[in-house]
């Protein structure tokens, strides 16, 4: 069984969409992804600098547009396999969504520009927050040491990674009182995304929500809220809005891979991030990193293998 999953803000490095947009067809869509989002994203994808796509309000576009170019550049005019299973950490949950059919790919890029900007304008008002991977110890004791500080375990990646967000202060707490063997790892993001800070986002997503009709998944689809599986395309979208102030439960999103039977997972571009984690917490599942057009053909028969 084949797993296509979308990678979240952060994996995102300078000039990496210049590969893909050697081919006319990969430049045609994303002018048109461009068009929707109301931002240059050929521009941010090859020439811009990394504090460029840093901003929210650029890496979030940049993100779903490059996950849904190298998916339809993988798919062609194929549909999806018909046992494959989509999912997305954070941002990544819209470029799948579109690839499930919920929403289409204009309304995905319009959708995550509104989600950038309000996510971006509600960090700036949270003033000094911030975000710290959590690297190894017990999980217990991370959890533990991340409620004490009074912070939110905002992404749960499953074994060995959680992300603590909150304010300065906060963060600063953690750090002087580590969990045991554990290593803190401060993240360059522009605030506390997936707490309480990203509230006022919340609304202003859902009120662009309520212009889309959003349909069935047509294929399955995990929520990062809890691993489950949106049964309505209304319950999908709404999950998608609330999720950006609630915590990401990757781990949660394994869980299900691995209770349904997944061989195989191929992570769209810019792909490592997922794939990593799946090989620490999906022992024995082949992974798949598609980075660069030059991979298409194998990752064409890396899908057939698992469908």
């Amino acid at each position: 069984m084949l797993a296509i999953v979308a990678p979240g803000q952060g994996a995102q490095t300078p000039g990496y969409l210049a590969p893909w947009l050697e081919s006319s067809e990969s430049a045609t869509l994303l002018a048109a992804y461009s068009a929707a989002a109301g931002l240059d994203l050929a521009h941010a994808g090859t020439e811009a600098s990394a504090d460029d796509i840093r901003d929210t309000a650029v890496a979030q576009p940049l993100l779903v547009a490059s996950a849904l170019l190298s998916a339809r550049a993988l798919l062609g005019d194929s549909d999806l396999p018909a046992d494959t299973i989509l999912a997305g950490h954070s941002v990544g949950e819209v470029a799948v969504a579109a690839l499930a059919g919920v929403i289409s790919d204009e309304e995905a890029m319009r959708f995550v520009s509104v989600r950038g900007k309000a996510m971006a304008a509600a960090a700036a008002k949270a003033g000094d927050t911030g975000m710290t991977a959590v690297v190894g110890g017990d999980r217990d004791d991370v959890l533990r040491a991340i409620e004490a500080a009074g912070l939110t375990a905002a992404n749960d990646n499953g074994p060995g990674q959680v992300v603590a967000a909150g304010t300065a202060d906060q963060l600063a707490q953690l750090a002087a009182a580590p969990p045991d063997k554990a290593r803190l790892v401060p993240l360059s993001v522009a605030g506390a995304f997936h707490t309480v800070h990203m509230q006022p986002a919340v609304a202003e997503l859902a009120a662009f929500a309520s212009t889309l009709d959003p349909n069935k998944p047509a294929t399955r689809l995990i929520s990062n809220a809890d691993g489950a599986e949106p049964e309505t395309g209304g319950e999908a979208l709404d999950r998608m809005v609330a999720q950006v102030s609630s915590p990401v439960r990757w781990d949660r999103c394994l869980d299900t891979l691995r209770e349904v039977g997944v061989t195989g997972l191929l992570e769209l571009t810019p792909a490592g991030t997922l794939a990593g984690i799946a090989r620490r917490g999906l022992p024995g599942v082949a992974t798949f990193k598609l980075s660069s057009p030059d991979q298409l053909d194998d990752a064409r028969a890396f899908v057939a293998d698992h469908s």
